[in-house]
């Protein structure tokens, strides 16, 4: 092995990622509770009304597109109660599937997208905070020397980015 004078004292920077990614156990579990309220429920008994789960993208289907509405409601609900933030949920346009039949689809997304990542990374370096960022696929890392230039980032970023749920974590010291 040789000696290499550099990485001597050399220490890793502190840095955390901001990433943007919803608990899918818990997607899961609020669209299955949903498809157990809707299936119960008198005011949608003799219906076709149901949810359908594949991967990240959940299917609403109803009779109507006033059903429609209150079975994406009964999906909101538990998805709440469950803590998972509604701004995951990218909604599509509802389409006819015959007769007065309806189906929506409805995206959850994950990961900050490029332009919001270019932003924030912005918003950072307007704030002069003693930090660097680089985006990393779809999160952002923020990196700086002191542990107090990542808190003071992690509070900018929490007060003023409101449209995308964001998480905070791989934080090292």
């Amino acid at each position: 092995m040789r000696h290499c004078p550099e990485a001597e004292g050399k220490k890793a920077m502190p840095s955390f990622d901001i990433v943007s990614e919803p608990n899918k156990q818990e997607v899961k579990n609020a669209i299955e509770q949903a498809n157990k309220e809707v299936s119960t429920r008198f005011d949608f008994k003799g219906t076709d009304s149901r949810f359908e789960l594949k991967e990240l993208e959940i299917t609403a289907y109803a009779d109507s597109e006033a059903r429609l509405d209150q079975v994406l409601e009964v999906m909101r609900v538990k998805l709440a109660k469950r803590g998972v933030d509604i701004r995951y949920l990218e909604m599509n346009d509802p389409e006819k599937i015959g007769g007065e039949r309806v189906k929506r689809v409805i995206s959850v997304k994950t990961g900050v997208p490029t332009e919001k990542a270019k932003a924030i990374a912005k918003l950072i370096k307007e704030a002069k905070i003693k930090v660097t960022t680089s985006i990393q696929g779809d999160a952002l890392r923020v990196q700086g020397a002191k542990r107090d230039d990542l808190q003071a980032a992690i509070q900018l970023v929490k007060s003023k980015v409101e449209d995308i749920p964001l998480q905070f974590n791989n934080f090292r010291d």
